[in-house]
């Protein structure tokens, strides 16, 4: 697949929101600590967003086409201002396995960003990935 093409106004809208998204993040790790499911990250995070103003999408799918015809799906825990993916992840630390999948995702949407948060150890993780 080809990069994309994304403006310098996409990309700085888009990497101010994930700035907001990490801050966000940081609260929602502080007040409730590690050891949590993700699930449980996943709503305080999204509620988070929306106290500051933002939209956000749970559970939002991404198609994967070939030739105009659907041939996957994915599911991606937050889409954030109709323009940041945000992936959420409660392990002990991330691996290859959790930045493919990430990869993946920026590659099946015509989004640019994708934010990666873990949750699973007492410091946050959020590493970010683009295609473009």
């Amino acid at each position: 697949m080809p990069r994309k093409v994304v403006s310098p106004d996409l990309k700085a809208r888009s990497n101010e929101i994930w700035s907001t998204v990490k801050d966000a993040a940081f609260k929602v790790a502080n007040t409730l600590g590690a050891g949590f499911l993700e699930k449980v990250y996943e709503n305080a995070l999204a509620l988070e967003l929306r106290k500051r103003g933002l939209k956000v999408i749970q559970q939002h799918p991404l198609t994967v086409r070939y030739e105009g015809e659907i041939v996957g799906e994915y599911v991606v825990d937050l889409f954030v201002q109709d323009c940041v993916l945000v992936e959420l992840k409660t392990v002990k630390a991330l691996n290859s396995i959790h930045e493919a999948i990430c990869i993946n995702y920026v590659k099946a949407s015509p989004f640019w960003l994708i934010g990666l948060i873990n949750f699973g150890k007492p410091r946050i993780d959020t590493p970010s990935f683009v295609d473009g």
